[in-house]
């Protein structure tokens, strides 16, 4: 199914600006003018597709066709990940990004699992109580607004750190998000709403005005970002040294005096992404890939899925009373242990082996009594003893490399700061700390000591990026944004296609819903069944209806070999391949 959209044209301002900027720029185009069928002005959302070759997903229809182009240019599935994250950077601000942070989980068509955490780390000079005031009680809004809330961005290491896979030059695959910035694209409905809902947290959080505050947008309108494309340039040109060195790191530090931000130059310097081993389990003759920590998704995906596994989940029936009851009580427990006992490994000692163990599972659900509501109150963390916005994108290769990536700025356009000069938003992933034990953070997630803030710390995440073989074959790549309700989201998504044999499309477009332990209410979304909601009232659940959340992506290989791509209903999310 195609949703088209409108077809742009360029007004006679909007053209002669891009023909100047051209004259000064010796491969002016060079991307767009190679694949003319990519128009930056003038282009449609895909949502489903079968390729006999190889695709991608993710939230914007042009960076999911730069992610192809790579691939049919002699790319592969990292080439395709890399041009896919600078172009989200530029067409999808809102969570796209060279300013906040991510994690990159990838399987290689030889069997070689690699995870790349490029989560964003806290300065040199946080503490644990930096947003609390003097009678320590939280304050409003210090960890969220402002540069004040920014971790060290890692995307640009991140991405750096996976072209050691691929196979085009790294000045290729940034390429197309340089056009997009400097030649400009034109914006959708969606985002032009997004851009100016936000424009006074932008000029108030930002030391100067930039490309997304000088005007009123409209759909159709053209957004060029010069600054940005000059950023962008500058690690074309050096790499890791554009941009955590030189120029755009004086940038950077120099925006941290506007809101009393405190990232140093040292920090940027001595970012470094690191290297995850993948977790794994088996459900149901289907091995699962997910990301370990500082990632909570992985432990929580495993736990709720082992701990439904002994049930006849596929009898149950799918968004029923019975399964859905089943599966909240399995999320209610998995994330009083999220708040207990996950942590950046490198700072706490975070009993993986354990948590993702059938037996705890099997412990976890022993309390479970069908038709009964449980209740937060009671179900605490297990005794473990052992020596909303993001975006997310799948791609699956020709050869049968699967790339996911989930990356962030943490809340819709981060922490609305713009670095003056570089034309980029900076992250505001500090509230992802437990900035206080038992305050909860903008996703009303609670956390302890084991999250507590800490130098050079990286932040608990719920960014779940998963891969599914079956019989040691490529099979699924998938994820997700949507704050806390991430890996709820990958769950239901899997079990919507193990247990009830939904087709990826179907199983991305199913109504959700949400449990966390805390607060102790079910979110569900506005077209979820009613009958179902009954249902769940009567034995006892607070049930709350919420608008869409998520929008998740994937890639799966057909038993004929082909690669399906399904972009979410909830969004512009497009999927292309060859």
């Amino acid at each position: 199914m195609k949703l088209k959209m409108p077809k742009f044209n360029l007004n006679p301002v909007a053209l002669i600006l891009i023909l100047l900027i051209s004259s000064n720029h010796s491969f002016a185009q060079s991307f767009l003018k190679k694949h003319p069928s990519i128009n930056p002005y003038s282009y449609e959302v895909v949502k489903e597709k079968a390729f006999d070759h190889a695709a991608v997903t993710s939230a914007h229809p042009l960076a999911s066709m730069v992610g192809a182009a790579m691939m049919q240019d002699g790319g592969n599935a990292f080439d395709a990940a890399i041009a896919t994250q600078f172009s989200l950077a530029v067409v999808f601000p809102g969570a796209g990004n060279i300013g906040g942070g991510g994690f990159m989980l990838a399987r290689k068509a030889n069997g070689e699992l690699i995870g790349i955490d490029y989560r964003e780390a806290a300065p040199k000079m946080a503490n644990r109580d930096m947003y609390l005031d003097e009678k320590g009680n939280a304050i409003p809004g210090k960890s969220r607004d402002g540069s004040l809330a920014s971790g060290i961005p890692g995307s640009v290491a991140g991405m750096i750190s996976t072209h050691a896979y691929a196979k085009l030059p790294l000045a290729v695959l940034i390429e197309p998000a340089i056009e997009f910035a400097e030649f400009g694209y034109v914006i959708t409905d969606k985002e032009a709403k997004g851009l100016n809902s936000e424009k006074s947290n932008f000029l108030k959080n930002s030391s100067s005005p930039s490309a997304f505050t000088q005007k009123e947008w409209k759909a159709g309108d053209t957004l060029f970002q010069p600054e940005l494309a000059a950023t962008l340039k500058r690690i074309q040109k050096s790499g890791l040294a554009g941009f955590y060195e030189g120029p755009t790191a004086e940038m950077i530090v120099k925006e941290m005096e506007h809101t009393a931000g405190i990232i140093t130059k040292e920090d940027l310097k001595n970012y470094k992404p690191k290297f995850r081993k993948p977790l794994e389990f088996d459900y149901r003759g289907h091995h699962i890939i997910s990301f370990a920590p500082p990632s909570s998704g992985g432990i929580l995906i495993a736990q709720m899925m082992k701990m439904i596994a002994p049930f006849n989940v596929e009898k149950m029936g799918s968004n029923t009373d019975a399964s859905v009851s089943l599966m909240v009580e399995a999320q209610r427990r998995a994330y009083a242990d999220r708040a207990e006992h996950m942590g950046d490994p490198d700072y706490w000692k975070v009993p993986t082996k354990t948590l993702i163990s059938d037996q705890y599972a099997a412990d976890r659900m022993k309390d479970y009594q069908p038709g009964i509501a449980g209740n937060s109150k009671t179900t605490q963390a297990g005794q473990v003893h052992e020596s909303e916005q993001t975006t997310h994108f799948s791609v699956i290769d020709a050869d049968g490399n699967m790339v996911a990536i989930t990356t962030t700025l943490n809340d819709t356009y981060g922490s609305k700061t713009i670095v003056a000069g570089a034309g980029f938003l900076l992250n505001n992933e500090m509230d992802d700390f437990s900035v206080k034990p038992g305050v909860p953070n903008m996703y009303g997630a609670i956390g302890g000591e084991a999250n507590s803030i800490q130098p050079g710390k990286r932040m608990l995440s719920s960014m779940t990026p998963t891969l599914v073989t079956v019989n040691n074959k490529p099979y699924i790549s998938i994820g997700t944004p949507g704050g806390t309700t991430i890996p709820n989201q990958v769950y239901e998504g899997l079990v919507n296609i193990i247990d009830y044999k939904m087709t990826l499309k179907e199983a991305i477009d199913a109504p959700r819903f949400h449990h966390q332990w805390i607060p102790d209410m079910i979110g569900v979304e506005s077209d979820f069944p009613e009958t179902t909601v009954n249902a769940l009232k009567e034995k006892g659940y607070t049930i709350t209806k919420r608008g869409r959340f998520g929008r998740m992506d994937g890639v799966q290989i057909l038993k004929d070999g082909k690669r399906t791509a399904a972009g979410d209903k909830r969004g512009d999310d497009s999927v292309a391949g060859y």
